[in-house]
């Protein structure tokens, strides 16, 4: 959605009217998006279209309105690939306003690369991108000369480190938040030159929240970690010295952090690359082995994994002794599309073979044992979990899959489904299929070897999950009973649970996040032999 600079009406994307119910409960593909103007007042059967692209079923489009108020800059995009085209409308040249189907001047009409607008000076148009740069650089591109090889290049590449985001303030400054070993790390640049004027100081964690548009004075950004609820900075940037203070300073009753720490290991994987992985614990925790860990993990879809506070895992380390630890796994953008691509596709594999290393290192370094090792993760952090409980039975004692992608094969028929094929590939492909059936946790749920039982294990799905719908999580539940339970060796719980009138998560109401994580840490204490303490 994006407000044109009068105010008077705004851009957004919709889907067609679909036949049938579209209560949340649907499971019909998404496609067809298309761009429309709504005007304030009006009534939305009055909204112009503006876009379309009926070639094309499976784009979306995303719009932003520059900072001068003059140019849409749309980037269509298919699929959930850092990539995009990226094409602009001089809104001030229709002479008639908006009246229909906008003229868009494309600029990149391909799937290179990505490119995302930061700001303007007339016609001279900064965009950061991974064009031949993995963890991303700024360019400028000038409408007047659009041509590829008149592109220039504001801030190189960094060696290490992934250029997170960027924003301009204060006219003709640029501030920039970098990754540099999964902790961010904020500077001030000029927009002019590039130059690096000024470094933010930051403790370890993630910057999780920021306020400052090109025509403010002043920056506003939030600090978390694993061990911060949040730190609201302000930073004037008319003064000669740029001194941020503490603006906000949340504080949650009964928590000393300095009881607390948090250390950054680095493991082998199977194939011998090094993956990071946060551990978060009480600092009189002893190594001997018997310590409970809740091991959380995701990799995928260039998404990063970074420090941030969670009171239910807090509540994890404080009152059950635990351990939270974070590996940050390939296929998530840690260190840029390289580290993305080397989990993707035919390369998932390594995404499970950096889980099941980081369980194996905590066994070694005597953090814990296989039965007390809980394993969670959520969307495609649920087919993670599923993958690897299928795959080493042995080395965990708890499963809590959360709204689960585990039908590999057939995922993309079902809402935007069709999305991630990008990130993993499509079934109706033949050499796409055989990598996808090798892992597949649906189709991959076998009884465990001698005497190991299945781990104990927790599904969760909303009936109103119109991104991963339930069948996925419904479809593993029934064939994980049909084939393991009702062995006899198995004596650990294999449930599901499921809610009503819930989506895949976001925007679920706090009582019902509170029920969810209760029963959560419930079924985890009693399964693990956790014993609470004050």
């Amino acid at each position: 959605m994006a407000w044109t600079h009068d105010h008077l009406g705004m851009f957004y994307n919709r889907y067609p009217d679909q036949d049938g119910k579209s209560d949340g409960t649907e499971t019909t593909s998404n496609l067809n998006q298309k761009l429309y103007y709504h005007l304030l007042k009006a009534d939305q059967s009055q909204d112009v279209l503006c876009a379309a692209f009926p070639d094309n079923p499976k784009w979306t489009c995303g719009v932003e309105v520059s900072d001068c108020g003059r140019y849409l800059i749309a980037t269509p995009t298919e699929g959930c690939d850092p990539v995009n085209r990226l094409f602009y409308c001089d809104l001030e040249a229709l002479s008639d306003g908006i009246t229909g189907l906008l003229p868009f001047v494309k600029v990149v009409d391909n799937f290179d690369a990505e490119y995302e607008y930061i700001t303007n000076e007339g016609t001279v148009f900064t965009f950061k991108t991974n064009l031949k740069s993995p963890r991303y650089k700024l360019i400028n591109i000038d409408l007047t000369s659009p041509q590829m090889e008149n592109w220039t290049t504001l801030i190189e590449e960094d060696e290490k480190d992934v250029l997170d985001w960027a924003a301009c303030v204060h006219g003709n400054r640029l501030v920039l938040c970098y990754m540099h070993h999964v902790k961010n790390v904020l500077y001030l640049h000029d927009l002019n030159t590039g130059e690096r004027m000024k470094t933010f100081p930051l403790d370890v964690g993630t910057v999780v929240g920021y306020s400052g548009k090109k025509k403010d004075t002043e920056i506003f950004y939030q600090f978390s970690s694993f061990l911060t609820p949040g730190v609201i900075y302000r930073c004037d940037l008319t003064k000669n010295t740029l001194e941020p203070l503490v603006f906000r300073e949340i504080t949650v009753q009964g928590f000393n952090s300095s009881k607390f720490q948090t250390e950054q290991v680095f493991y082998e994987s199977k194939d011998g690359t090094k993956i990071p992985m946060f551990l978060v614990h009480r600092k009189d925790m002893k190594l001997d082995s018997s310590n409970p860990v809740f091991l959380y993990g995701y990799g995928g879809f260039n998404i990063s994994i970074t420090p941030y506070f969670s009171v239910s895992r807090l509540i994890f380390m404080q009152h059950f002794g635990g351990i939270l630890a974070v590996p940050n796994i390939r296929g998530g953008g840690e260190y840029g599309e390289t580290w993305h691509k080397a989990g993707m596709l035919s390369k998932k594999q390594n995404v499970f073979d950096d889980f099941h290393a980081a369980a194996e290192y905590l066994m070694k370094s005597n953090y814990t044992a296989a039965s007390k090792i809980t394993i969670n993760g959520g969307s495609n952090g649920g087919l993670l979990v599923g993958a690897c409980c299928n795959q080493r039975p042995d080395l965990f004692g708890c499963v809590v899959a959360q709204v689960g992608v585990m039908d590999m094969l057939r995922f993309h028929k079902f809402t935007i489904g069709h999305a991630w094929t990008t990130d993993f590939g499509c079934a109706e492909k033949k050499e796409e299929f055989d990598y996808l059936i090798k892992y597949s946790p649906l189709h991959n749920i076998r009884v465990p070897e001698g005497d190991t039982q299945f781990p104990s294990t927790l599904l969760l799905t909303g009936d109103h999950d119109d991104r991963v719908v339930p069948l996925h999580s419904l479809k593993y539940i029934a064939q994980l009973q049909h084939v393991v339970g009702n062995i006899p060796k198995q004596k650990s719980p294999l449930l599901i649970r499921v809610d009503t009138k819930s989506g895949h998560g976001a925007g679920k109401p706090t009582a019902k996040v509170i029920e969810e994580y209760a029963d959560i840490y419930s079924f985890i204490a009693m399964t693990t032999g956790l014993d609470w303490q004050d």
